[in-house]
């Protein structure tokens, strides 16, 4: 299970968050990655709220009838076989 640090840098920011936070190397390196995919899920939640908002605007659009060209769109963008 163990892994070693070969990188300066890497070992020189986990020591300063152990040393920072009062805990071994170890559970910085825990601190430090839970924090990571913590920031990630929430930025990830972000985009797809944003994402909700819009799909639904768009969804409440009235249909128009219309359909679409599949001809022009496939010349568009480039797929005319």
């Amino acid at each position: 299970m163990a892994f070693h640090v070969r990188d300066k840098e890497t070992d020189r920011l986990v020591r300063e968050l152990a040393r920072d936070r009062g805990v071994g190397l170890t559970e910085a390196v825990k601190l430090a990655v839970k924090s990571e995919l913590a920031r990630n899920e929430t930025a990830v939640s972000r985009k797809l709220a944003a994402m909700k908002v819009i799909s639904d605007e768009v969804a409440s659009w009235p249909e128009t009838g219309l359909k679409a060209d599949k001809a022009f769109f496939d010349e568009m963008s480039g797929d005319d076989d």
